[in-house]
């Protein structure tokens, strides 16, 4: 699943992740969009924006691992920001890359995350 709230970002990381190793389930543009489509679709992998409307990164993270621990969460952000991405990481996500990013740094990421 790929939450955020640029429509450009979302259609890139479509295009470069890795579709022999995962199935898109859905793509969401906030975090109030995510939750709903997680309670759907039950993704077990999800690359996930901080800054967003309605509902931030970090507030559906904590969310989404609520939901299911198991969830292995990539965020990609903007935010160069260590405190954020520390947060991200004790709410629950598993790994961060920054944007711009590239096709490979998006795989190398999302296979880290699903190694470990």
């Amino acid at each position: 699943m790929i939450v955020d709230d640029s429509k450009l970002i979302r259609q890139r990381i479509a295009r470069e992740y890795d579709a022999t190793t995962f199935e898109l389930v859905g793509t969401a543009n906030n975090g109030f969009d995510a939750i709903e489509l997680f309670d759907r679709a039950s993704p077990e992998v999800v690359t996930m924006d901080l800054t967003m409307p309605e509902l931030d990164g970090i507030e559906c993270i904590e969310q989404l691992i609520i939901r299911e621990p198991s969830t292995k969460i990539l965020v990609i952000s903007a935010l160069n920001d260590t405190s954020i991405g520390m947060e991200a990481l004790e709410k629950g996500a598993m790994g961060f890359i920054t944007k711009p990013f590239s096709g490979a740094d998006l795989k190398v990421a999302l296979n880290e995350i699903i190694d470990s």
